[in-house]
């Protein structure tokens, strides 16, 4: 009898043990993934799109703007997106959390963030150092803010100040641009001296590229302390439940601004994010073992062996 209740503990034991390795259902297996073309975003997501597919699962990306990538998770086109800037994206995300159409993860993926207004160093030595200044150097700045993408939060937090006169800056034009198509303006200025302001941030491999001084005095402008931000990710709203092994994963990512500046800097010299992924996965093992921690394959095998046998 003994010896009975001893084999019903071991199936019992079995199937516990094997449910806990489950494979994930059906409906889980192709991520769709939104994706803005900042080049951090595009780093990040190769990551996660290369670990999710060593791991068994199909990933789709779409690119698009902010508002867009939100709109297709509440309207359940899109999956997660790896770039929620917080909190410079706060007034574009905001009526998607309020109607709960989304979810964001509660541990962001990088804490060292800053996202404000910056001048070459050669500019902040001149005297420009705050936001109040720009105004005294209106004539030099040909009266233009360099932006990024039409729409994103940066704009719209530039636009309103050039809007309200915000630190006199009602007499200032926005110039909305690509993140490449403003880095190249940028360029052509540094290499005359030429006073400049621009949206900068970290991280980025413009702070390797030429000396960045980030504006102070902003008044909150960009989110507190002068535009320290965190980036974080974002979900359908039950996509923890539906999907729990691929949100695990996604919840388990975390990088510094150093990692993602060395992601970034191949793929911004034209390098294929998903190589860059890939080699950058293979030469980091224990990072990635640690984001590992409780996820397996989409078919409920051991996910470190998975991973380790990415080529």
């Amino acid at each position: 009898m003994n010896r009975l209740k001893l084999i019903a503990a071991g199936c019992v034991l079995a199937l516990s043990s094997s449910s806990l390795l489950a494979a994930e259902q059906a409906s889980c297996k192709n991520v769709r993934v939104g994706l803005v073309g900042w080049t951090d975003v595009v780093a990040t997501t190769a990551v996660a799109s290369t670990l999710l597919e060593g791991l068994g699962y199909e990933t789709k990306q779409t690119q698009a703007s902010q508002q867009i990538i939100f709109a297709g998770i509440q309207k359940d086109q899109i999956d997660v997106f790896l770039g929620y800037w917080k909190p410079i994206m706060d007034d574009n995300i905001k009526p998607f959390l309020d109607k709960k159409a989304v979810k964001v993860m509660p541990e962001p993926s990088l804490n060292d963030a800053v996202a404000v207004l910056a001048v070459p160093t050669y500019t902040a030595d001149k005297g420009l150092k705050t936001l109040a200044d720009i105004a005294k150097f209106k004539d030099q700045l040909d009266g233009k803010i360099y932006g990024i993408d039409a729409g994103s939060g940066a704009n719209i937090a530039i636009k309103k100040m050039i809007d309200s006169n915000q630190f006199g800056l009602g007499d200032f034009k926005l110039v909305e641009s690509s993140e490449a198509g403003m880095l190249a303006a940028v360029n052509r200025a540094t290499r005359s001296d030429k006073p400049v302001v621009f949206f900068g941030w970290k991280p980025h491999p413009m702070n390797l590229q030429f000396p960045i001084t980030y504006l102070t005095g902003t008044e909150d402008v960009f989110g507190p302390n002068d535009g320290a931000a965190t980036v974080s990710t974002v979900t359908a709203p039950d996509y923890a439940e539906r999907c729990p092994n691929a949100n695990l994963l996604l919840s388990n990512l975390r990088f510094t601004s150093e990692q993602e500046s060395q992601l970034m800097q191949p793929i911004m010299d034209r390098k294929k994010p998903e190589d860059v992924a890939r080699e950058w996965i293979k030469a980091n093992p224990e990072i990635v073992s640690g984001w590992l921690q409780g996820v397996t394959t989409f078919d409920g095998k051991p996910a470190d062996s998975a991973i380790a046998a990415l080529k």
